[in-house]
């Protein structure tokens, strides 16, 4: 059965005569199994009454037959967990989990499975009446399993019995990010709440924002849940994430930042945020020459406070961190475990100063095949390393991150497997 021709049918009592007519179809969610018919909403009499599935005795014919001619005749009031077919789906958008794209579900369907009715299929193709005829024919509808789909129900309670991740947390935080510069108020609200849950997925995501969306989306937050955030964002993004708040905001949001996070983020906040200065995380992976290949590795598979992106060279230094080689981990991996650092280290690395700008930096690794390149004083000490990432994101102009994303793959849906773990990212990392 299909929602869109249910509604306004009649509801008919066992004695055969018109009680009412179909406003609503309730259900409630199970997490991975499919969302049960748990009830009716009729409208009798100018108000809006509740009938349990239970007293539903035929659904799919042209009129809803009760079992018993008797029908509660109190207000219906929506129950925790009760999900409402036409007013929170039909009409609404979902999440296309296998897109990473928010769609509008212009159908439900329903199927009875013994001696129950489930919601089993979503229709995301506009209908003819409001897309038109193509070559001829009426466009077909496009049912596809609701597994395929994330909700956004945007009822608090009901929210509550989707589970803290749910089908979002399949996506990557750039998907998510993306997700959030379509959505409107509402289903930004809904979707951010449901990221929250893990924080540190919460910082890759606000990490993945565009600025003006990211300085939208904190600006609605108070100081404290400000800092919350970028606490746990890389000191680099955390740093341009307070440069694009209000004047009036920004010392509040640092004063609640943790001490130690404060610190890289002021730091960073005196350069040039286009310099190589303002682009360099300052979490450098360095040991001296004296160091074997051995150790490097081991201290390389230990630094989980690094970002990875960051991880793929270790920096030889002498006194006062100064820059005397760098060696890739690839360049570790093949070398005997027992040599000595400075003696498989380039001697001469490419660097660049803090004023460096960054396009320069864009043609140094462009030219060297670099995926890093680490930032020094006027003394040689490694202040911190620039990656590839950081620069892309800077050189490519606006009007390229605006292109349509290139086609997705066919779908294909897979049953949930276990609850995601939590990222294993320490706080401003």
């Amino acid at each position: 059965m299909h929602l869109a021709q249910l509604l306004r049918r009649p509801v008919v009592g066992g004695d055969g005569e018109v009680v009412g007519r179909l406003a609503d179809v309730i259900v409630r969610l199970r997490g991975r199994d499919y969302p049960l018919v748990t009830g009716l909403v009729a409208r009798v009499g100018g108000r809006e009454v509740f009938l349990p599935a239970e007293q539903v005795a035929d659904l799919d014919g042209e009129k809803i037959t009760l079992a018993s001619p008797r029908v509660d005749l109190r207000h219906f009031e929506r129950r925790e967990g009760e999900v409402l077919l036409r007013a929170d789906v039909l009409g609404h958008r979902v999440i296309d989990v296998a897109d990473a794209e928010l769609v509008r579900a212009y159908d439900i369907a329903l199927e009875q499975r013994l001696d129950q009715w489930v919601l089993t299929c979503l229709d995301t193709r506009r209908p003819p009446r409001w897309r038109g005829l193509r070559r001829g024919r009426a466009a077909q509808p496009d049912w596809r399993d609701w597994k395929s789909f994330e909700p956004l129900i945007g009822h608090a309670r009901s929210a509550r019995v989707r589970g803290p991740f749910a089908r979002l947390g399949r996506l990557k935080p750039a998907d998510l990010a993306d997700l959030l510069e379509d959505a409107n108020r509402t289903e930004s609200h809904e979707i951010l709440q449901t990221v929250h849950a893990d924080p540190e997925l919460e910082a890759d995501v606000f990490e993945e924002l565009e600025p003006e969306s990211q300085t939208r989306l904190l600006g609605e937050r108070s100081d404290a849940e400000i800092a919350q955030v970028l606490g746990r964002m890389r000191a680099d993004d955390a740093a341009d994430a307070i440069n694009d708040l209000p004047q009036s905001r920004r010392q509040p949001v640092l004063d609640a930042l943790p001490a130690g996070q404060r610190t890289k983020v002021l730091t960073l906040m005196g350069f040039n945020p286009s310099s190589a200065g303002g682009l360099m995380a300052l979490d450098v992976l360095s040991m001296v020459g004296s160091s074997t290949v051995a150790e490097a590795l081991r201290s390389a598979g230990e630094a989980r406070a690094l970002q990875s992106q960051a991880l793929t060279s270790v920096y030889v230094v002498g006194e006062e961190r100064r820059l005397l080689g760098v060696v890739t981990l690839v360049e570790l991996l093949q070398a005997d475990p027992a040599a000595r650092l400075d003696e498989v280290a380039d001697r001469d690395p490419v660097r660049a100063g803090p004023d460096t700008d960054v396009e320069d930096v864009a043609l140094l690794m462009t030219d060297y095949n670099l995926l890093t390149v680490p930032v020094v004083d006027d003394e040689d000490r490694i202040l911190g390393v620039i990656t590839v990432d950081d620069v892309l994101e800077t050189v490519i102009p606006d009007d390229w991150r605006r292109r349509e994303p290139a086609p997705h793959p066919a779908h294909h849906v897979e049953e949930p497997g276990p609850e995601r773990a939590p990222h294993d990212r320490p706080p401003g990392s």
